[in-house]
């Protein structure tokens, strides 16, 4: 697959989307919640970049593991990759990424 197909390929589920960053973990674990439970989602892709990795993960097992563990919520795919960019003194800068897929069993 080339990079622009996986590109096309992330931008097609992004209403299933969350996003890992800087807010608080519990404000992640309750969005993925949300998507299954409310808007019966059939399947939420957790999605970080770089020193939030770490995080997503850990929302992943909560939500599957505490707060959805009626609803035979399991992990379907995690997919890692690598994103090059510029950083702010203009040099190229790889940043590791990672897609972990919840869906129901």
């Amino acid at each position: 697959m080339t990079e622009e197909q996986a590109k096309k390929e992330r931008k097609g589920s992004d209403n299933n989307t969350i996003f890992i960053g800087g807010k608080p973990f519990m404000n992640y674990v309750t969005g993925v919640v949300m998507q299954i439970t409310t808007k019966g989602a059939r399947e939420v892709v957790i999605r970080a970049r770089g020193k939030f990795i770490s995080r997503a993960v850990d929302v992943a097992e909560v939500a599957a593991k505490k707060f959805l563990k009626e609803q035979n919520i399991a992990v379907k795919d995690i997919k890692i990759d690598s994103e090059e960019f510029e950083n702010k003194e203009g040099r190229k800068v790889n940043v590791s990424t990672i897609d972990i897929t919840l869906a129901r069993k």
